[in-house]
């Protein structure tokens, strides 16, 4: 039984192994210490994350005893699922110059002579070699990858919503990887998404996703566990990105109806409340008749899906602009007055705002088709982004303007920059006519105290890095929650990455063969159990018979002195 003893051997190395990169790939978050920043006061600089990630593990064993936040977003940026147009041989035979060869040699062809049929096969038979047999292993290579990929991606949503427990979950745009596929494909990639990528997942019902209005009905309560919650944590929001119903100049009413199909309405507002269970705060909130002066509010966190991809011009159609414009003006018209406390607003949608070039790694740039629209952009132009940040929050530069321009809070997450990016849009009241929007990093923007400074209001924009294995398969972890002392919401962000998807393909292709070696071991132990020996029997097989010996034998000596015989 030496093959089994080998066979052994290996599996007491492979098998510790195994299971123990196999344990760590689908524990990652745990490992990682991933998971939704903690409620915190306004004076914490930095959160925590020991206390976040200790209460994680609350809410799996102990959940009434966890303080996580009413509103939890697990935001994946830029899937970009590929297809078969990422195939080289894609729609064509793979081993064509080999065929044309047979052909020649077969005289299916027509050629004018002998001589030219034969260095018409040594022309195809040389293409055989350099290009079919190549093209066809990238081509098998990439059919491998893709499928991979959609499972990598899923094993970061299923990962992450198994352990880190949102409330809700969004998708930022760039969804599928090519905004000029047909339909065919589309529906294909769309099935990967919905029964690889994100299984389990479901679309915003058409229903729910409602356009702005002055009368409206909540799409839920936060921080109440009931069957609406949990129908919200199966729910994926999903955002229109370039390569899912392009750009201005590539726009059409047939992407973009396509895409709604699959993956829900391009543009709608959601919104939550929060009951307030205290009877004294909840005696101070406005009421035409009973509390007339209050400025205070229903807690209520209000999310705005914007498709942005047509916001600037010029529009291959004229008519979705228009609609995209009437969109944000209504959002504007129906929200609550800045002067108000209590609602926070959160917008998603796909490019982001502008920023001068150095602030991240996106720079400003546009290009625009021949005959007119746009055909690529980075980021919005700044009389775009100045629509969302006077517009839908209020911003202003005038420190005599309603709230004193202090806007409303509130938070933009997108994606589009696959590197990711934390910014801080601000404007300085005291600069006076010089005034205008600057843009800086995060981290920087709180180290110069710029968050919360009189006279300067601003408004944090996240960037999500993509999910995409060659950026680290990242994931956001947005929490936003409500202190009743000052009335307003709060919120803070994380990042949890994978990692490129080389250790993801490292672990599976182990995994597979510890259970090829396994299954050959068995098979070997189950055969000789029952008496079928394969290495004796194949030893028998190819063994030499004996030889005799033709060489007379010396006598054998007897311990009586005798001599005999043998």
């Amino acid at each position: 039984m030496f093959l089994a003893t080998i066979l052994r051997n290996v599996l007491r190395i492979l098998i510790p192994l195994s299971v123990a990169s196999t344990f760590y790939l689908y524990l990652y978050p745990v490992f990682f210490g991933c998971a939704f920043p903690l409620p915190q006061s306004l004076d914490q600089t930095e959160p925590n994350t020991a206390a976040a990630y200790q209460d994680t593990w609350r809410q799996h064993f102990v959940p009434s005893s966890s303080h996580a936040a009413p509103f939890r977003l697990l935001a994946l940026g830029d899937p970009q699922l590929e297809g078969n147009t990422a195939i080289r041989n894609y729609n064509r035979e793979p081993f064509l110059h080999l065929t044309w060869a047979l052909r020649h040699l077969s005289f299916q062809t027509d050629q004018p002579s002998l001589r030219k049929r034969f260095r018409q096969v040594a022309h195809d038979l040389v293409d055989f070699w350099f290009d079919d047999i190549p093209d066809t292993a990238e081509s098998i290579r990439k059919r491998i990858d893709l499928f991979g990929n959609d499972f990598y991606l899923a094993h970061i949503y299923r990962a992450l919503k198994w352990w880190t427990q949102p409330t809700h979950v969004a998708v930022l745009g760039d969804l599928l990887g090519s905004q000029w596929i047909r339909e065919k494909e589309f529906n294909r990639r769309s099935w990967r998404f919905w029964n690889r990528s994100f299984k389990g997942g479901e679309r915003v019902p058409d229903e729910v996703a409602a356009y702005p209005g002055e009368e409206y009905e909540v799409a839920g309560l936060l921080g109440v566990e009931d069957s609406n919650a949990t129908a919200w944590r199966r729910r994926i929001i999903n955002v229109a990105g370039n390569h899912d119903v392009g750009y201005a100049g590539d726009l059409t009413v047939e992407r973009l109806e396509r895409f709604e199909r699959a993956f829900g309405k391009a543009a709608y507002e959601l919104r939550f409340e929060l009951p307030v269970t205290n009877p004294v705060a909840n005696a101070t909130i406005y009421d035409a008749e009973k509390n007339p002066d209050s400025n205070r509010l229903v807690p209520e966190l209000r999310i705005v899906n914007v498709n942005n991809m047509n916001l600037d011009t010029p529009a291959a159609d004229q008519s979705l602009q228009d609609k995209t414009y009437a969109f944000v003006n209504d959002v504007i018209n129906t929200a609550s007055a800045v002067e108000y406390l209590g609602h926070f607003t959160l917008v998603l949608t796909h490019i982001p705002l502008y920023k001068p070039e150095g602030v991240c790694v996106d720079a400003p740039y546009f290009t625009f088709h021949a005959g007119g629209g746009v055909k690529e952009q980075n980021l919005l132009s700044s009389d775009a982004s100045r629509g969302f940040l006077e517009g839908i929050f209020g911003l202003n530069g005038d420190p005599n303007a309603p709230g004193q321009g202090r806007g409303r809070r509130g938070v933009v997450l997108n994606g589009h920059d696959h590197e990711g990016c934390d910014t801080y849009h601000y404007i300085n009241q005291t600069e006076g006519d010089e005034r205008q929007w600057r843009a800086t990093r995060w981290h920087s923007a709180r180290a110069d105290g710029l968050p919360g400074k009189p006279g300067v209001p601003g408004l944090r924009e996240i960037t999500v890095r993509s999910m995409m294995g060659g950026f680290g398969g990242n994931a956001g972890l947005l929490s936003v929650w409500f202190d009743e002392n000052d009335w307003e919401w709060r919120f803070e962000f994380a990042n949890c990455a994978l990692g490129t998807q080389y250790p993801w393909w490292f672990v599976h292709i182990l995994d597979l063969i510890t259970l090829v070696v396994l299954a050959v071991y068995g098979i070997m132990k189950v055969a000789a159990a029952a008496g079928f020996n394969i290495e004796s029997t194949s030893a028998t097989a190819t063994s030499s018979p004996p030889v005799k010996s033709n060489k007379a034998q010396a006598p054998i000596s007897a311990s009586n002195g005798d001599t005999k015989k043998p």
